[in-house]
C-alpha cells in the first residue's frame, strides 16, 4: 500500500488495536493480504523510522501465515525504539488477537 487514500480508508473503516509499541489497523477482505507500515516524525529521524518499519516487516512475515486475509496497517509508537524483539513479538500477538486477525484453523 502506498497511496494516502488507501491508508485513510482502512483508518476509517477498519478495526484498531493498541499495545505498548504498535498500533494495528485491520480491515478484513477476501483473497488478498495487503500491508502498510507507518512511522511518524515523532518516532525520530529517518534512520529510526526506517529501522522501525524494517522490524515491522520482519515480524509481519513471521506471522503472515497465521493471519486472515485483509489489509493491515502498522503504526509505530515511541516505545518501539527501546522494545526488545521478544516483547515486540508479544505486542504483535496481542494486537492480532484484539483485532480478530488470527486464523481459527
Amino acid at each position: 500500500m502506498k497511496q494516502h487514500k488507501e491508508f485513510q480508508y482502512v483508518y476509517n473503516k477498519g478495526k484498531n488495536a493498541h499495545s505498548n509499541s504498535v498500533v494495528l489497523f485491520y480491515l478484513p477482505a477476501k483473497g488478498v493480504k495487503r500491508v502498510g507500515f507507518t512511522a511518524t516524525k515523532k518516532i525520530g529521524n529517518a534512520v529510526v523510522r526506517n529501522r522501525s518499519k524494517r522490524r515491522f516487516r520482519a515480524l509481519f512475515s513471521e506471522f503472515s501465515s497465521y493471519l486472515n486475509d485483509g489489509t493491515y496497517i502498522f503504526v509505530a509508537k515511541v516505545a518501539l525504539q527501546e522494545t526488545s524483539y521478544l516483547s515486540l513479538q508479544n505486542d504483535f500477538k496481542k494486537v492480532f488477537i484484539k483485532a480478530g486477525a488470527l486464523r481459527n484453523d
